[in-house]
């Protein structure tokens, strides 16, 4: 009975909380601003947002900070609705933090790369300190991929980074990196819905993990292979494990020699046929659409608690990162319409 009761609320308060995201005319106001600070300004004043966004200042925020600010109430709303969630909630909890310390990890490294780590600490996540074990301060100290491992401690990312060490060139191995740290990720996911999961929950979940993966992994190979011209073997180290796309359908991708032939490849597959009708101006934004039209959808109409929960905070994490596509187009001075075609949750 109680396992029954947790379920619906569940069911019942991310619904409401989903009712709650922003509309149309949000985005409409939010692509009429003209500053980071209007953005936040609107947020604070007309939005689900103003909780969090309650003591800021508009005429002095910047990306990094309101980034954090939207990505703090995201956990907020995760911790809520983990408390009623008794089968995968503590589970899932562990999962949204490691994916957001990979996200931290990964922006140091693309800092340190870039020849200025130290403007790490203007958009560290003060929101992550109580709950991530990284030193996350130690990550704007760092001078080079040495002191990386340093302050990642005696984490189990220090041992996945570990055989990244740059060679005498100096290259980072980035992408390897981030295949590394993901499907050590992935892994620890598909373990907990094995276990912990069955019948029509444990398909529903696995639907929306695998097609991301899927969509991850074709759009990898489009980037790696027509943009970087990188070779097969780079490119198959570079793909994440567990999606349900065959090795023999990868492998042929991989040794394509045009973006065309690598999609006419996808849409032999279902994914592929459904995937490939949303309109998109790069294949990099065809996961997170995909993602996005599957979690809306099991929203709508799942009876499973933990399925509804990942679909929230995934549908969540869309709608931030429009938000923070609409501030980086205004920084850019692109024009409405082009901010508006890179926009996932507004042109679903």
């Amino acid at each position: 009975m109680l396992s029954e009761y947790s379920s619906q609320v569940v069911l019942t308060k991310a619904r409401a909380m989903y009712g709650k995201r922003l509309t149309p005319q949000n985005y409409k106001d939010l692509l009429a601003c003209k500053t980071v600070g209007e953005v936040a300004g609107y947020l604070k004043s007309n939005t689900v947002y103003s909780k969090v966004l309650s003591g800021i200042e508009e005429s002095e925020v910047h990306r990094g900070q309101l980034e954090a600010k939207l990505r703090q109430k995201l956990l907020e709303d995760y911790a809520a609705l983990c408390h009623f969630e008794i089968t995968l909630g503590e589970h899932f909890a562990k999962y949204f933090i490691e994916r957001n310390e990979i996200e931290q990890i990964l922006r140091a490294i693309l800092l340190l790369d870039a020849g200025m780590p130290e403007e790490y600490i203007f958009n560290m996540p003060s929101y992550l300190l109580r709950h991530t074990k990284i030193n996350l301060k130690s990550l704007s100290k760092i001078k080079n991929f040495d002191d990386l491992l340093g302050a990642l401690g005696n984490t189990a990312y220090r041992k996945i980074l570990e055989p990244f060490r740059p060679g005498e060139n100096g290259w980072i191995n980035y992408t390897g990196i981030e295949s590394a740290l993901y499907a050590n990720l992935y892994a620890k996911v598909f373990r907990i819905v094995k276990k912990s999961t069955h019948g029509e929950t444990t398909r529903q979940l696995n639907e929306i993990l695998k097609s991301y993966i899927d969509l991850t992994n074709f759009a990898r190979i489009v980037r790696l292979k027509v943009t970087y011209h990188a070779n097969p073997e780079f490119i198959k180290k570079a793909l994440l494990p567990y999606g349900s796309l065959k090795e023999n359908l990868l492998d042929e991708m991989i040794n394509t020699n045009s973006e065309g032939e690598i999609v006419s490849l996808l849409e032999t597959t279902d994914i592929g046929r459904h995937a490939l009708k949303f309109e998109h101006d790069y294949v990099g934004e065809i996961p997170r659409r995909m993602n996005f039209r599957n979690c809306h959808h099991y929203i709508d109409f799942s009876t499973h608690s933990s399925v509804v929960l990942i679909s929230y905070i995934f549908t969540c994490e869309a709608e931030i990162n429009d938000i923070i596509t609409i501030v980086e187009g205004i920084r850019y001075q692109l024009a409405t319409d082009e901010i508006k075609k890179l926009l996932i949750v507004v042109n679903n």
